[in-house]
């Protein structure tokens, strides 16, 4: 990066809105309860706070924290024969707040609205340069998902990129223990109480809760360990870590290999890049159209999930990764974990022997993912 581009970037940084986000394990822990004792403490030192959405799920302690904070009015938008209430992002950018609340920041917004995502809202309104402060469970974290499908059994639909938790300025965990958590849920101060029994059976259980709380206090040590990077000046000048995913029009194997490479960049906080090697075989007039069709939606995933995406065409996959490393300083490459007649083939073919061989002389790991 040019001194002329690192400023501008500095210039832009300073214009763009501050981001801070409450993290919790799972719903009724008190992200929404602690966003609005915020911003009642805020109001009172005469910062421009308002709501731009919130969501009080019936909780009564939470409804009675809303009154006196100023309210930016929903918007109603008609769909499958009923209106349904929307966050107004153009009222809230009319408006122009200091400070804005958004609730639900995986929120899917309805058909017809200006975004698809409420995390897309929220980068609107950072750019704007208006400060948010928002909410967002564990569970919602983009590359956390396979984890989170294998703890609780099901898998969790709505999602937030990690891009978006790595640009937020401060990320508060709101921490209980299990028997805290559970014990708010028998007192009715999370669901309804013909909600209760059926939530101990499935979500809320000991087991459950105990795995999420960890995965949540990791993503915020991560945060605090990647800020201190950042902006502690390092005495020694370390080569940067830089990612490479190597997929294949695999749906299946490709969107993994994405997600964990996503994670371990995010981890590092490094630039990370997806890599697909178009062979002759796979060209647009010989491959399947479903599997062309998954290649395009695993690229544009990639895309949303903050990678660099290149698409290469070549005869030999090993020389277009090796040639893509070299070019590009990369450090670590990731795969997928090939098909055992996928194995039988390296194995004939000396294939993944002369890989290794490339990538240890240019001094670069590989991780072979499941």
């Amino acid at each position: 990066m040019s001194s002329a581009e690192h400023f501008l970037e500095l210039i832009q940084r300073s214009k763009r809105g501050k981001f801070k986000i409450y993290i919790g394990m799972s719903a009724g822990v008190g992200k929404t309860y602690r966003m609005l004792q915020e911003a009642h403490a805020l109001l009172k030192h005469g910062i421009d706070i308002k709501i731009g959405y919130i969501e009080p799920h019936l909780r009564e302690e939470t409804i009675a924290l809303v009154e006196g904070i100023p309210e930016i009015k929903r918007k109603s938008i008609f769909y499958k024969g009923k209106y349904l209430e929307e966050m107004d992002v153009q009222a809230i950018l009319n408006d122009h707040p200091e400070i804005v609340i958004v609730d639900e920041l995986a929120h899917t917004n309805v058909e017809g609205s200006s975004n698809k995502k409420r995390w897309q809202d929220v980068l609107e309104l950072l750019e704007a340069g208006i400060n948010v402060i928002s909410a967002v469970n564990i569970q919602h974290i983009e590359s956390l998902n396979e984890s989170v499908k294998g703890i609780i059994g099901i898998e969790v639909t709505e999602r937030v990129p990690d891009k978006i938790l790595a640009l937020a300025d401060e990320v508060v965990n709101i921490d209980l223990t299990a028997d805290e958590l559970i014990s708010r849920l028998k007192d009715g101060k999370i669901y309804p109480k013909d909600k209760i029994a059926i939530s101990l059976q499935n979500f809320f259980k000991s087991d459950h809760i105990l795995q999420l709380r960890e995965l949540a206090l990791k993503e915020v040590a991560t945060h605090v360990e990647k800020k201190v990077e950042n902006e502690v000046t390092r005495s020694v000048d370390l080569r940067s870590e830089k990612f490479l995913a190597c997929i294949s029009s695999n749906e299946k194997t490709a969107k993994s290999v994405i997600r964990k490479t996503a994670r371990l960049a995010s981890y590092y906080n490094s630039r990370w890049t997806v890599l697909y090697v178009q062979t002759p075989k796979e060209s647009p007039d010989k491959i399947a159209l479903d599997r062309q069709r998954h290649l395009i939606n695993n690229l544009n995933f990639a895309r949303e999930m903050g990678a660099d995406v290149v698409q290469q065409n070549g005869q030999n996959i090993s020389k277009a990764i090796l040639d893509f490393v070299q070019h590009n300083q990369i450090t670590t490459v990731c795969i997928g974990k090939p098909h055992l007649n996928f194995f039988q083939q390296i194995f004939r073919m000396n294939w993944f022997h002369n890989f290794v061989n490339d990538m240890m002389r240019e001094k670069v790991d590989i991780i072979i993912l499941s």
